[in-house]
């Protein structure tokens, strides 16, 4: 156990809250500070991408013991649905066993704000964090960005609020702070498949739903009441865009034309498109993320990423577990465990962020290209029969704890050898024959030389 601190986190959201939970666990007084209203009680907002939990976030829930009571919330998804315009095609994502798991991003940040206060942390909604003062954790909290602000000092300040990070933009003021954000021509809006009469579901509820069209392409996540939360991604302008959907015929004819096996499953479609707000995308960098002992970043707050490889809410809750070593290792040197947690965690950042956005690629484009699929079915098979020389990236990406840098660098490594693999004469009817097993082998030897 550490010292006992005061400790104020800015931001309920599902990183904040985990964080409450260790910071009791080891023994601190903690407050939770957030500009919204308590999420209990309030109906969501409409801008919600259902959550994929994977192997990183267990392990963060499971080692403060939370994580059977987030199972109970959550849906396992075993493959990928992949629905083109004349056929639906399946893809595994792992070895059997192995599943993502669905969890509606309210409904998660619900729980996680129970089972914080259940571990005795203290929660100040509808409280506007203004400013901090870096050199003695102190919060400036008041109504209005000019009126007047309380001043609340703690011995320590965790940043968790977020992309927009009013904790990170005093630090950008200090010298020597690196920061950049960039923005997405593509954005997103939410849209619901409701539950059939009966509650179950009206497509396979153990499947992530897509449906590639290359600049544009439609995802659906299971719900436990039987519904799926749908997020369309499409460019803000262009021909196939935002823009263009401007009342609903246009919203009805494009569905029809481009996604019709949704018609039938999405009655209040044109209502929930034009209901619903559209939404940015943004990958946000900066560096440092502490200032001395005092105060810190944690996840989308000092890392916001593209939410294209389903690990925006695994990496903050990584963040966690990384920082939670370093205390146990340093004890009360909380400079050193700052530094050490911000060294160790940048590149995984960087690396995470960088994938996150080529699986955009991957999902709106490649998934619907039959190389693509061949290249990941050769890979799986290889991967089952020598698994100790082959991991596919996206198993090491979310069903391992390897390093986002480290999955990075073996993904691209081992991306070469498939290109070679892919040209090979007559590979479309030999994929699944002992000559390709002696091919990558030869490659995997070659190539490490």
């Amino acid at each position: 156990m550490q010292n006992p601190l005061n400790i104020a986190i800015v931001g309920s959201g599902l990183v904040g809250s985990l964080l409450a939970i260790y910071l009791k666990k080891a023994g601190h007084s903690v407050h939770v500070y957030d500009r919204s209203p308590d999420i209990r009680k309030i109906q969501f907002s409409g801008r919600s991408i259902n959550l994929a939990m994977s192997h990183r976030g267990w392990n963060a829930l499971d080692r403060v013991g939370v994580g059977d009571a987030v199972r109970a919330i959550s849906i396992p998804m075993d493959k990928r649905a992949i629905h083109l315009t004349d056929k639906l095609n399946f893809q595994p994502y792992g070895k059997e066993g192995e599943s993502i798991y669905s969890i509606s991003r309210g409904t998660l940040n619900r729980k996680m704000i129970d089972l914080a206060e259940e571990a005795g942390t203290e929660f100040f909604f509808e409280k506007k964090i203004w400013d901090v003062t870096l050199a003695d954790a102190t919060l400036h909290i008041g109504e209005t960005e000019r009126g007047e602000w309380e001043a609340v000092k703690y011995d320590v300040v965790f940043g968790a609020d977020g992309a927009f990070s009013r904790i990170r933009h005093r630090m950008q003021r200090q010298s020597m702070f690196d920061y950049s954000q960039e923005f997405l021509q593509t954005g997103y809006k939410e849209l619901n498949i409701p539950a059939n009469p009966d509650g179950t579901h009206r497509l396979d509820k153990n499947s992530f739903h897509i449906w590639p069209r290359g600049d544009y392409m439609l995802i659906a996540l299971p719900n436990l009441d039987g519904s799926f939360t749908c997020t369309l991604f499409m460019p803000f302008e262009g021909e196939n865009s935002f823009a263009s959907l401007t009342d609903r015929k246009k919203v009805e004819d494009f569905f029809e034309k481009h996604l019709p096996d949704t018609v039938d499953v999405i009655p209040n479609l044109a209502e929930d498109f034009f209901k619903n707000p559209t939404s940015t995308l943004v990958t946000m960098k900066c560096y440092p993320w502490t200032y001395d002992d005092k105060v810190a970043l944690i996840g989308d707050a000092c890392h916001a990423i593209v939410p294209f490889y389903g690990q925006g809410m695994n990496a903050g809750f990584e963040d966690i577990t990384v920082l939670n070593d370093f205390m146990e290792q340093y004890g009360n040197d909380w400079e050193r465990i700052f530094k050490e947690y911000e060294k160790s965690r940048k590149p995984n950042a960087d690396a995470i962020a960088e994938l996150s956005y080529r699986n955009f690629m991957e999902m709106s484009s490649k998934t619907a290209d039959e190389k693509f699929l061949l290249q990941k079915k050769i890979e799986k098979r290889f991967s089952d029969k020598y698994p100790e020389k082959w991991l596919p990236l996206y198993s090491r990406v979310t069903f391992s704890l390897d390093p986002y840098s480290q999955a990075l660098d073996v993904g691209d490594f081992q991306n070469q050898i498939m290109e070679e693999v892919l040209k090979m004469d007559n590979i479309e009817t030999k994929w699944d024959s002992p000559e390709i097993d002696e091919k990558i082998l030869e490659l995997l030897n070659r190539k490490r030389k």
